[in-house]
């Protein structure tokens, strides 16, 4: 059986921390907490679990905080998380098997990241991301925002997920570190410059960000997931500047980098949908669908868009084609996703009255396309 030391960097976490630690408390043999200047009871509440607590000086970088509480791990494999991440009692004992069987020929062990759920508990957005590390290996943490753990050698792609369960977010720091480094003169490499234009989309200065996703593509030096995810994000931020064209221009442009994603599909069937091009947009919907999804993704995926949206986008579809049978299979299927969902109980209300008359009440009209976004 290997030994993990588990490794957190917190500030203000008093809220979240203990839920995080209780999730690995028996999986852990050392817990090491680097704390980068906490005023409220982080410390205290860290104290309950481990003695191997630590102070670090805040630069504006995370990568260095990180790799200083790897510096004081001393077991063989290390395990990181964030403060607000939990494993889930299934992930638990996943993660507990994985301990007494993993071999040591293994360097990296990458998981699932569950970023967030709808209210049915199924999962809408994730990624994966290198989690556990052979200590022998030195693997080291790059990028002030934003970080990346470089790794290398023999790798295990598991299905345990970590959780996040975040209940708060400074959503300015990271533009403020990403504003401080252009202020000192800083030239940014092509991630910065992914990453800082991120941080301006979701600020809503979308003509700042375009410039700066603009400026990564022409780099040419990106990773192929955050290409194709820097098409995305254009596309969002034309399609939030009411320019439609250069929304479907960078949706399209995405196909230059890879195999069409769902999400993209679904743009383009949207687009093509509000255009009253019924059965373009339903030849794209459906190849939403029919895009091979791997479980083993490196790339933000938005779920909804190979699962439940597709098939209600082409209940609309079809039953503007005048196709009410198909129309109301593919609202079912989205039924078996969301079973209490407004539009979807509206349509199959809808499309009942239509197709069995006589158990249906009058009929009314079937839920607009352009009011469901993507």
């Amino acid at each position: 059986m290997i030994t993990i030391s588990l490794c957190l960097i917190v500030k203000n976490e008093e809220d979240v921390l203990a839920r995080c630690l209780d999730s690995v408390r028996d999986i852990a043999d050392e817990i090491v907490i680097v704390d980068t200047g906490s005023t409220d009871r982080t410390k205290e509440i860290a104290g309950e679990y481990t003695e191997a607590i630590y102070s670090f000086e805040w630069i504006d970088d995370f990568a260095a905080a990180r790799n200083y509480a790897f510096s004081l791990a001393t077991s063989e494999y290390i395990l990181w998380l964030d403060a607000d991440d939990v494993f889930l009692e299934a992930d638990r004992e996943k993660l507990l098997k994985l301990k007494a069987e993993l071999s040591n020929a293994i360097d990296t062990v990458s998981m699932n990241y569950h970023l967030a759920k709808d209210e049915y508990g199924r999962v809408t957005s994730s990624l994966r991301r290198n989690r556990l590390v052979k200590r022998s290996r030195g693997f080291r943490w790059i990028g002030a925002v934003h970080e990346y753990l470089e790794v290398f050698g023999p790798s295990l792609a598991s299905d345990i997920a970590v959780t996040h369960a975040s209940l708060r977010h400074d959503s300015d720091r990271n533009l403020r570190i990403y504003e401080n480094r252009l202020a000192a003169g800083e030239n940014f490499n092509a991630r910065d410059t992914f990453y800082y234009a991120n941080e301006l989309k979701d600020h809503g200065k979308y003509e700042q960000a375009i410039a700066y996703y603009t400026k990564f593509l022409l780099l040419g030096e990106g990773w192929v997931e955050d290409n194709i995810s820097a098409c995305a994000k254009l596309s969002d931020c034309y399609s939030a500047l009411g320019n439609d064209d250069m929304m479907m221009h960078h949706a399209l442009m995405s196909f230059r980098y890879g195999t069409p994603l769902p999400e993209f599909c679904c743009r383009i069937g949207y687009w093509h949908l509000q255009q009253n091009a019924y059965e373009t947009a339903a030849y794209w919907y459906q190849a939403a669908l029919n895009t091979p999804q791997s479980a083993q993704t490196w790339s933000l995926r938005n779920d909804q868009c190979a699962t439940w949206l597709p098939h209600l986008q082409l209940c609309v579809c079809y039953d503007r084609l005048g196709d009410q049978q198909r129309a109301y299979m593919h609202n079912e299927k989205a039924r078996e996703y969301r079973p209490t969902d407004a539009s979807v109980l509206y349509n199959k209300q809808y499309l009942e009255s239509i197709l069995f008359p006589e158990r249906s009440e009058e009929p009314s009209e079937v839920q607009q396309g352009d009011k469901i976004s993507i």
